[in-house]
């Protein structure tokens, strides 16, 4: 994997919506009456990783775990504790072995997409269930450290889970499982912003974030049909 030849392989469109995702955020950084460093860099390794996510790159999964460790100590600051368990216990680990899976499914060697796989029923309702066990046990968890907004941060567990989980199986969907996470979110963080507004660009990451994972999915899709098209059996061996 060479950093040049992700980059070559960006669109116009997605060149744009990378270098305006990162013009938006960075506004809002410097124009907000409190500054967290910290923040912006996370934000901005968020955006970049939701770019080569999209276009199936594993450079993608690399960058989430850089995000993942950074996000995580961002919501221990502001007493998410469900959002720092879920990111540095569950999203980080689950993007290195996302990581591995696409390092080892490629489309065509030397392209740096990842083969797109098709989602089973046994994978699905397998997936589901560990969902609903990791959700249950994490809101006991959340509870015992009184994690603020309890029932939000439950449910960004479940979504999380289910995101990184269809992102691990290399299937469209867990742009749409993000896009719910996104939404849950930003409600967290217009919640926290109105505390302390150094965490408002942290409303317009995850805005931002909902913009590029619509866009990981209608990706995704048309990645699947054009490798369904040039290689009917592809899917086999999943």
């Amino acid at each position: 994997m060479k950093i040049r030849d992700a980059l070559k392989n960006l669109t116009r469109f997605e060149k744009l919506l990378w270098i305006s995702s990162c013009i938006l955020v960075t506004m809002c950084f410097f124009l907000g009456a409190e500054k967290d460093a910290m923040t912006l860099i996370a934000t901005l390794t968020g955006v970049s990783a939701l770019i080569f996510v999209a276009k199936g790159n594993v450079l993608g999964q690399l960058l989430t775990i850089l995000f993942s460790l950074l996000y995580g100590v961002i919501a221990f600051r502001f007493r998410y504790y469900g959002e720092m368990i879920t990111y540095l216990g569950m999203t980080a680990p689950i993007a290195l072995l996302s990581a591995i899976s696409w390092m080892r499914n490629p489309y065509e060697a030397g392209k740096g997409e990842v083969r797109v796989a098709p989602m089973t029923k046994g994978k699905l309702w397998l997936l589901l269930g560990l969902t609903a066990a990791v959700t249950v046990l994490f809101y006991w968890i959340l509870k015992a450290f009184h994690t603020a907004r309890l029932m939000a941060s439950t449910v960004s567990v479940f979504t999380s889970f289910l995101a990184s989980g269809l992102m691990f199986l290399r299937s469209p969907f867990y742009a749409v499982a993000y896009a719910g996470n996104d939404v849950v979110l930003i409600v967290l963080w217009v919640l926290a912003s109105l505390e302390n507004p150094a965490y408002i660009s942290m409303v317009l990451c995850f805005g931002i974030f909902l913009v590029n994972d619509i866009y990981g999915y209608v990706n995704w899709k048309r990645m699947e049909r054009k490798q369904a098209k040039n290689s009917p059996l592809s899917g086999i061996g999943d």
